[in-house]
């Protein structure tokens, strides 16, 4: 399915809120960090600063592309598309190319295929429900930043052990929430955790307060009430709401 590198999103969107489509990249000295900085530690430092990654899936490749710029437009600078989303590779490649100081990855990668397809489209970053040691292995070589999922102690120190700069704790809420992510930082405080499943966006200071260092929103953002009516501007709002509650929490947790 062909997708145009383009779509236009209802004009109704706060005009001092708006973000031009196509984005300059920034020229600051913090951007342009010493080539000695790996693009796996900037992507992962990026994340860290955000707080927040939103994770898109849509039933088809022009819902995806439209609720992403949406999200993106009202403040997400770390987004996640879910690799079964149609023509995923082909939207990634086109919000790449359009938002250029954001960062963008793939989820619920679970074949070294998908991994590799990911990656030329452009992706920063990859994300699995479960640690796959094949993508583990292999994006060592890549320079991608990889967040394989884990559920124990045990999954948590073999991940990072193997190489894991980061690892996901899902499904976090079936596990106890932000209890959970706080026991399990007193005697991980040194491995760095995504908080995933069921994170709404009044929790996110607390999961970060915790020790997470990112959370992952996905109905919370892009809700199913206004994916399935098309509804952007809920989606931007949500967006930017979630994106000022991260931003609020790294700031807290930094003092």
């Amino acid at each position: 399915m062909a997708i145009a590198t383009s779509f236009s999103l209802p004009l109704k969107y706060p005009s001092s809120s708006l973000t031009t489509h196509i984005q300059k990249p920034c020229c600051s000295c913090r951007c342009s960090s010493s080539n000695s900085i790996s693009v796996a530690s900037k992507t992962l430092q990026q994340i860290q600063d955000s707080g927040v990654i939103a994770c898109l899936r849509a039933q088809n490749a022009e819902l995806a592309n439209r609720a992403a710029r949406a999200a993106l437009d009202g403040g997400i600078s770390v987004l996640e598309i879910v690799v079964t989303t149609p023509d995923a590779f082909e939207v990634l490649r086109n919000l790449v190319h359009d938002y250029p100081t954001k960062t963008f990855g793939v989820g619920t990668v679970l074949q070294a295929k998908d991994a590799k397809d990911s990656i030329k489209a452009g992706a920063k970053f990859l994300m699995s429900p479960a640690t796959v040691m094949d993508i583990l292995v292999g994006v060592s070589e890549s320079d991608v930043l990889y967040i394989p999922g884990v559920m124990t102690p045990t999954e948590i120190l073999s991940a990072f052990s193997a190489g894991a700069k980061i690892v996901k704790v899902y499904p976090v809420s079936a596990l106890g929430g932000v209890g959970y992510i706080s026991a399990l930082k007193k005697p991980f405080s040194h491995i760095p955790m995504v908080a995933s499943q069921g994170v709404t966006i009044d929790l996110v200071g607390q999961y970060i307060g915790q020790g997470a260092s990112a959370v992952v929103l996905s109905d919370a953002i892009f809700a199913k009430e206004a994916m399935s009516q098309r509804n952007f501007d809920k989606i931007y709002q949500l967006a930017s709401h979630a994106a000022s509650q991260g931003q609020q929490a790294v700031e807290r947790s930094e003092r």
